[in-house]
């Protein structure tokens, strides 16, 4: 019997750990309220601890967003759902997203991979996503355009597969 190395167990048991996180995000969507006062809209904020050390690696685009933050003063994000954020940093802290969450939610989590660079997480939801679309020819093109914009290349070949297939 050899034991598993328990660091990635010890990470992802830091995860939304207010005490020794380094890092606040506030995602959702905010609006202004009177004479520039904020205002949060109503259930549609959520606020996350995060560990700087954590980011740094597997989610860079977004540890960049820390860098610019001055101590525990939070970062707003305000065009990520928060429900995908957490399955995004939970997936960052090395935690397993159920089938469920992939097929429920891979486009999103696509989006909100390619955007802070969490190469896996966007490849897992990119299979997924091309597992379970209905092409058909009516929205051939508007898959392949956003498989294209976000770089999904196992999209794009499954698309252009179509297309050849149904040339006619």
């Amino acid at each position: 019997f050899v034991p598993e190395n328990p660091l990635c167990k010890h990470i992802l048991k830091r995860f939304m750990e207010e005490e020794t996180a380094d890092v606040l995000f506030e995602v959702g969507s905010k609006s202004e309220g009177y004479r520039g006062a904020r205002k949060r809209m109503k259930g549609t904020s959520a606020t996350f601890h995060a560990h700087s050390f954590v980011l740094r690696d597997c989610a860079p685009t977004l540890a960049e967003l820390c860098k610019s933050a001055t101590t525990m003063s939070p970062i707003r994000i305000s065009d990520v759902k928060p429900d995908m954020f957490r399955h995004m940093l939970y997936y960052v802290y090395g935690g397993k997203l159920s089938d469920e969450v992939f097929e429920s939610n891979a486009r999103d989590l696509i989006d909100v991979a390619d955007k802070y660079s969490v190469v896996n997480l966007k490849l897992e939801a990119e299979a997924c996503y091309a597992r379970s679309v209905t092409l058909t020819v009516g929205n051939m093109l508007d898959i392949l355009l956003y498989a294209d914009s976000k770089n999904c290349a196992l999209l794009k070949e499954l698309v252009i597969d179509f297309m050849v297939e149904n040339r006619e």
